[in-house]
């Protein structure tokens, strides 16, 4: 392909991670340009919460005036190579000097300046991008900006929604605060009387894409557009949706250090990893009992309604549960009392340890993910690669990527309901609990789990392809 790509994010693995964008930006830059010979390079913020000794490896390249209204804030500009990746970051003590990412009152502010210093920045840098690319609402201006200022002559810009209900909201007044854009440029801006960052990278971009095929279409309805949906209708044939990867390297029970055993497909290491997680959490030690776990936010989103319905019914089952996860105060307090009731079969592990994580994907026969939405997923994805049964349901990235087992044909690489509804939850439960004791259609699904295949490879030539249509239509255009 040798087209030239920059990826705009507020994180990316290893630098800074809160969820699953980090994972998205991490990983796609080194397929695309492994195998589609792309120069993918990724600029940041330079958060405080970087680890120094990813600091101490950053050179500097150079400084610049970054406008944010009547201020004239200056950004130093910092680069690493990183696994054959050239990363840049833009540093400024006010804005970046803090603990923690997002969840300040300014944060519109300080995306409004990172935005804007990224197309600064391309007056410095010796890289002129073929593409930008932004991901989710903190990188929403920067393809505005990029359209309004045209900083690198042809350049295209693609927008990249990870989330739709985080949007990025500003008072509609800070357009003149915040903004140095002609008052002409503020309907691009705006939606429903307040500035909306997402509404800018979607109005702005040449072609949208969001995670998942499936939540593609979802975002165009009510239910799911988190009232952005009217402007897919006018920008239908520019929205694309690419399933999200998984990094097989990093998610490899082969090689994994975190686990007791690693594996491939044995079903016996499997069972020496269920051993010594229960050993270690406490519970019986049986490898023949099914084993389902949730490694999860706990917040509604992630479909805890439902499992606070059902759970101590299912439960009186001869199974075991592991929760792993923190979030709200409901949950975590329904989690605790649940497996204060169900000692022996129910653990609630409050907080998160990427060890443990690991062990519990490893170990388990079965991973729950009953979300509410869910724009891709990455945990069915990884409960895959440790060959592990997800249940889930059939929403977003969910639905593209979990088949639900048919006993006639013998597809299927998983379980799901499609209702939001706690009992067609336990009913997916109990028809799972059933399959894992008929040995032969066990068998035959778990074959079928071992088939699945998530790496980056298939969507990153999607991405490849995208990038090459822009160029394409820019020269019919010519």
């Amino acid at each position: 392909m040798g087209k030239k790509i920059l990826f705009v994010a507020s994180e990316c693995s290893p630098f800074v991670k809160t969820g699953g964008l980090a994972d998205v930006v991490g990983s796609l830059p080194q397929v695309l340009k492994k195998n589609e010979e792309a120069d993918v390079r990724v600029i940041l913020p330079l958060y405080d919460e970087i680890d120094p000794s990813w600091q101490e490896q950053m050179e500097w390249v150079a400084s610049v005036h970054v406008p944010v209204g009547w201020r004239n804030q200056e950004a130093n500009i910092y680069q690493l190579t990183h696994q054959d990746i050239h990363y840049y970051f833009i540093d400024n003590d006010y804005y970046f000097t803090r603990k923690g990412v997002y969840g300040y009152y300014d944060d519109g502010e300080r995306f409004v300046f990172f935005c804007q210093g990224v197309i600064e920045a391309l007056s410095v840098l010796d890289f002129q991008p073929d593409v930008l690319h932004g991901h989710d609402w903190q990188a929403g201006l920067a393809v505005a900006f990029a359209k309004i200022v045209n900083p690198v002559k042809d350049m295209k810009t693609v927008f990249t929604i990870h989330n739709i209900k985080y949007q990025g909201i500003i008072p509609k007044d800070g357009f003149e605060e915040l903004f140095n854009l002609p008052p002409e440029h503020i309907g691009g801006l705006e939606w429903n009387g307040l500035l909306n960052c997402m509404k800018s990278g979607i109005f702005h971009a040449d072609k949208i894409t969001t995670v998942s095929p499936t939540y593609a279409e979802e975002i165009k309805t009510p239910y799911y557009g988190e009232g952005l949906h009217p402007l897919f209708s006018q920008r239908q044939d520019d929205l694309i949706g690419i399933i999200n990867g998984v990094d097989v390297d990093e998610y490899n029970p082969m090689t994994d250090p975190h686990i007791p055993a690693n594996y491939k497909y044995s079903r016996v290491k499997k069972k020496e990893n269920k051993e010594s997680l229960q050993k270690k959490l406490g519970l019986p030690i049986d490898s023949e009992i099914p084993l389902y776990v949730m490694v999860t936010r706990l917040v509604e989103q992630k479909g805890l309604h439902l499992v606070q319905t059902i759970l101590d019914e299912f439960l009186q089952e001869d199974v075991q549960f592991v929760v792993l996860g923190t979030g709200d105060y409901e949950f975590e307090n329904y989690c605790y009392h649940a497996a204060e009731r169900n000692k022996d079969k129910l653990v609630s592990y409050l907080g998160f340890d990427e060890a443990l994580a690991r062990q519990l994907y490893a170990a388990s026969d079965f991973f729950v993910m009953p979300s509410l939405f869910e724009p891709c997923g990455l945990s069915q994805l990884i409960a895959l690669q440790y060959k592990t049964v997800p249940i889930v349901r059939e929403t977003g990235g969910l639905k593209d990527t979990v088949t639900p087992f048919n006993e006639l044909d013998g597809t299927g690489n998983g379980f799901s309901f499609s209702n939001y509804n706690a009992h067609e939850l336990l009913h997916a439960l109990k028809y799972s609990l059933a399959i894992y004791h008929d040995s032969d259609k066990w068998s035959t699904l778990l074959k079928n789990v071992n088939k699945s295949n998530f790496s980056w490879k298939d969507s990153a030539h999607e991405y490849a392809n995208l990038y090459e249509s822009l160029q394409e239509s820019f020269s019919l255009q010519d």
